[in-house]
Formats: structure tokens, C-alpha cells, sequence
């Protein structure tokens, strides 16, 4: 393990790298890609079906190593939906991260700062609004369905556990839309709206390298394990 870790450290970004990310990771990424890098997106839909994430990101990593030699994915662990994938012709690199909160962060232990200091907290960025997959997004569906009253108390049980609304901000955009729609939503249910600092450091090194301790690389034959992502500095 301690000499995988070594060579991983020296290793760069390939001559012939390319990125498969869920549509909410993409949006941070893409300021920082070269021109010629054509990103494979999933749905972030796939989420909710680990199995289901990791049968499309292995599809897609097969048909990706045809072209490249070296695949980013922009993911975490993500309910381990990356556990077992396999570098089928290619180098896989992950950020050793638990899910995107602490990619959009710029790392696990600011996420993991964040989860202490208030651990109650729904997190927002420019990809979840837009993508309109989260419980806010679905809200009016669910009124149209079930009545006013029978939706809040659904939202009720989902929130039970959140008393602040964070927006991340990455410097990536324009936030101010995203800024009127998060303090909207936090008023309406009830939540604490904060707007806190994000970080591109950890996408610049997704893309760029080095890909050091704080990555996972799986080389040509390589499988994924979950003890790859218990291995980083600062977690358990």
C-alpha cells in the first residue's frame, strides 16, 4: 500500500486523459479542462441507484479507455457506488472523498470541518439547483399530487434532521440567481440560510495532478476497494 501511494504521488495528468463527472461535479470542472477535453456527464438521477451509477460509470469507463489512456471521475465514494470498478485498459482517478460536498469544498477535512460545526446542514450549489433534483425541486410536485398539507408534512420528515440551508460558493458563476433562489427556499421551509466559502483547489488537482495520497488511482487491471478510500489523511 505505502509503495502504491509513493508512485501515485509522482504521477501527472496523462497526454490522453478524459473526465466522466455527474452533471453537478461537470459544472465545477469545466473552467479548468483543456479545450480539446470532451467530458462524458451522467445523470445525476444515477445517484439514487448505487448499483445502477456503477454499471453506467464502468460502461462508460470501458468505452472511454478506447481513447484514454487515463480516466478522472468526478466522484466520491457516492454510497460506494465506485467500489469495484475496474481499469480496464486505462488508469482510474478518484479524489479520496465521501460524495461532491467536499469537492466542492476543495477537500474532505474542510467538509468534514463543516459537518461539526453544523452538522444539521442541506447544501446547495449552481449544479443541484439547476439540476432540480433535490427535495425543494420536487416540492410543487408534490403538492399538485398529495395537497398542501399532506406535502409539508412530507418535506417535514425529509427536513427533520436539517436546520440550515448552505450554498457553496465556488467562485465558479454569477451566484446572485442561485442566492435569491436558496434564501427563497430556505425561508419557505423553514431553514437557516447561510452562503459559504468553496474551493476549486481540489478540481484543479483532479485535473491537473499531482494525484497524490488524496486520490485513489487505479492502475490497467486495478479494481476499486473501499479500503482505498479509509487510506486518506484525516479520515476514518
Amino acid at each position: 500500500m505505502a509503495q502504491r501511494r509513493e508512485q501515485a504521488r509522482q504521477i501527472r495528468t496523462s497526454i490522453r486523459p478524459t473526465v466522466i463527472a455527474c452533471a453537478t461535479v461537470i459544472e465545477e470542472m469545466l473552467p479548468h479542462l483543456p479545450p480539446e477535453a470532451t467530458p462524458k456527464v451522467l445523470d445525476f438521477g444515477l445517484h439514487v441507484n448505487p448499483e445502477a451509477l456503477r454499471s453506467s460509470l464502468q460502461e462508460a469507463i470501458d468505452v472511454a479507455a478506447e481513447a484514454a489512456d487515463t480516466i478522472i471521475l468526478g466522484y466520491g465514494l457516492c454510497s460506494q457506488a465506485v467500489v469495484g470498478l475496474r481499469a480496464n485498459g486505462c488508469t482510474l482517478v478518484v479524489p479520496k472523498v465521501d460524495d461532491c460536498i467536499a469537492i466542492f469544498l476543495g477537500s474532505a477535512a474542510a467538509y468534514q470541518a463543516q459537518a461539526r460545526s453544523a452538522p444539521g446542514t442541506y447544501y446547495l450549489t449552481k449544479g443541484w439547483i439547476e439540476a432540480g433534483d433535490t427535495p425543494f425541486g420536487e416540492y410543487d410536485s408534490l403538492v399538485a399530487q398529495y395537497g398542501e398539507e399532506r406535502a409539508r408534512r412530507l418535506m417535514g420528515r425529509i427536513l427533520k434532521n436539517y436546520t440550515r440551508l448552505a450554498l457553496i460558493n465556488t467562485g465558479q458563476y454569477e451566484l446572485e440567481r442561485y442566492r435569491d433562489y436558496s434564501r427563497r427556499t430556505a425561508e419557505r421551509f423553514g431553514l437557516r440560510y447561510e452562503e459559504i466559502p468553496g474551493s476549486d483547489a481540489l478540481v484543479r488537482r483532479m485535473v491537473h495532478g499531482p494525484w497524490d495520497g488524496d486520490f485513489v488511482v487505479a492502475r490497467p487491471g486495478e479494481t476499486i476497494c473501499y479500503l482505498d478510500f479509509r487510506n486518506a489523511e484525516g479520515q476514518g
